[in-house]
């Protein structure tokens, strides 16, 4: 994971003023989007993350009389829930036996083995030796290197004593202690931070390559996020936005697509298996004489009907056997593993078409226009008109993969005349936007673009409801079982 470690961000710089009192992160309303509707979620960048990560640990430990280190590591094991910590670790009554439970020592406890002459139980040379107990004690040396190890190579943010089966984690100020390379350090702390965001059911990381931003919800669910970054995703799955696909069809879907499942469908349709032994066979020639090339099987069959090949006689390019019922379920099946291949192509081509459109849209055009002598407020309209291209491209592609799993009723028929309906409103809007518009009149050019992408709005926010309705209704059926 890389973080972005750059000042605060501009559009919408999240002030830390205040702390949220259960999970330490303060929410801003976000007003990059341009929209009517406030944002009710929050776009924090690193060094803030840092901070309230830090102020979130000294608050905690100024409650319950424990350094902040420690607090690190017990907010961890509460998901950064601090109420909850407060209130399980006065539950307990006994402190020692609660920090026990958690597998840490206290501070003392730490760092009463230091400077003691002793013998490293790693490399067995007497020197000073340093550990969470007496049992356990290694040189300055042997603590650097096991604790480079564990960061650097296996990018562990929680580490524990390198004793056999010790697990007593260790606490930021004794990890800083024996590291002095500012590069492990740094690496160290992003760790840490990492963990943050991922152990906190309100904050998620922007799944945008080098994008290093989270982004902080009241509550956790399956909803969109649009980052600073301009990346639009999911909070709950962190994949890009998929309306109106839910997170475990999406999955299904991309699994499907990815995996080596239509592999196997093409090897259905294009190749055949031996009725005796059922090794895969692939045609390599005119003839429909097969012979297994099993060697243990050299069963000799009939290619178009899988029947035997000795009954068929000299008929080498005619078969009279199709009323034999093994061979007519044998080409019962082949024929529907092909109809499902061309039915799961049919849906995944129109997927990626507009997955492609999408990303070959002409989003140039402002500044094209800019170049011509508009100035950049004349030309905000396009900017409007290609972002509602790319949400009606981005609906359209995720429609073919609900449309894959819908059984075939009324709903999915009314469904499909929403899905043409957008389709063909959204192409318009496309191959009007790649006209040559320097020589349209800017006041009637705006006007008709304003037009058409209302529609193409009002099209996509049709489909959507239907589906919620249906959703919400339990009016749909699937293929499978989500």
């Amino acid at each position: 994971m890389d973080f972005e470690e750059d000042d605060p961000c501009s559009d919408s710089a999240t002030s830390m003023d205040s702390a949220d009192e259960d999970d330490g992160i303060s929410i801003e309303t976000s007003n990059y989007d341009n929209e009517e509707e406030k944002c009710d979620y929050s776009i924090i960048n690193y060094d803030n993350l840092l901070i309230e990560m830090n102020s979130l640990a000294t608050d905690t430990s100024a409650v319950i009389g424990i350094s902040p280190d420690i607090c690190k590591v017990l907010l961890h094991d509460f998901q950064w829930n601090r109420e909850n910590l407060i209130e399980k670790f006065y539950e307990a009554g006994d402190k020692e036996k609660f920090l026990e439970s958690h597998n840490v020592v206290d501070d003392d406890g730490a760092l009463k083995c230091r400077d003691k002459e002793g013998c490293c139980e790693i490399c067995y040379e007497q020197d000073k030796v340093y550990g969470l107990s007496s049992d356990h004690v290694y040189c300055d040396n042997c603590w650097r290197n096991y604790l480079t190890i564990k960061i650097r190579d296996e990018g562990a943010m929680l580490i524990t004593c390198p004793g056999l089966k010790c697990g007593k984690i260790l606490i930021e100020k004794m990890i800083t202690a024996f590291i002095s390379d500012e590069i492990i350090l740094k690496k160290y702390k992003k760790l840490v931070v990492n963990s943050f965001v991922q152990s906190n059911l309100k904050l998620k990381w922007c799944p945008a390559l080098d994008c290093g931003r989270a982004v902080k919800v009241p509550h956790a669910e399956c909803r969109p996020i649009k980052c600073e970054c301009s990346m639009v995703f999911c909070f709950n799955c962190s994949q890009e936005w998929h309306d109106p696909v839910s997170c475990d069809m999406l999955k299904l879907w991309l699994k499907k697509c990815s995996d080596d499942s239509e592999t196997s469908n093409w090897l259905n349709a294009n190749t055949k298996d031996c009725p005796k032994c059922h090794v895969t066979i692939e045609k390599d020639g005119g003839c429909n004489h097969m012979t297994c090339k099993n060697v243990s099987c050299r069963f000799e069959f009939c290619w178009t009907c899988l029947g035997p090949w000795k009954p068929h006689g000299s008929g080498w390019y005619s078969c009279n056997r199709f009323d034999d019922s093994e061979s007519k379920k044998a080409r019962d099946a082949q024929e529907r593993s092909r109809a499902a291949l061309q039915r799961y192509l049919h849906y995944y081509n129109r997927f990626v078409n507009h997955q492609n459109s999408l990303k070959l849209e002409n989003k140039e055009k402002m500044l094209q226009m800019q170049q011509r002598g508009f100035s950049w407020i004349e030309t905000q309209f396009l900017k409007k008109a290609v972002d509602v291209l790319s949400e009606c491209r981005r609906t359209l592609m995720y429609t073919y993969a609900f449309a894959f799993y819908l059984k075939q009723d009324n709903m999915t028929n009314i469904f499909e005349g929403n899905q043409q309906d957008l389709e063909l409103a959204t192409e318009q809007l496309s191959e009007f936007l790649e006209r040559d518009l320097e020589k349209e009149n800017l006041v009637s050019l705006k006007q008709k673009v304003q037009d058409k992408y209302r529609y193409v709005q009002q099209r996509r926010t049709a489909l959507l409801e239907h589906v919620t309705e249906g959703r919400e209704k339990n009016e749909w059926s699937f293929t499978v079982t989500f």
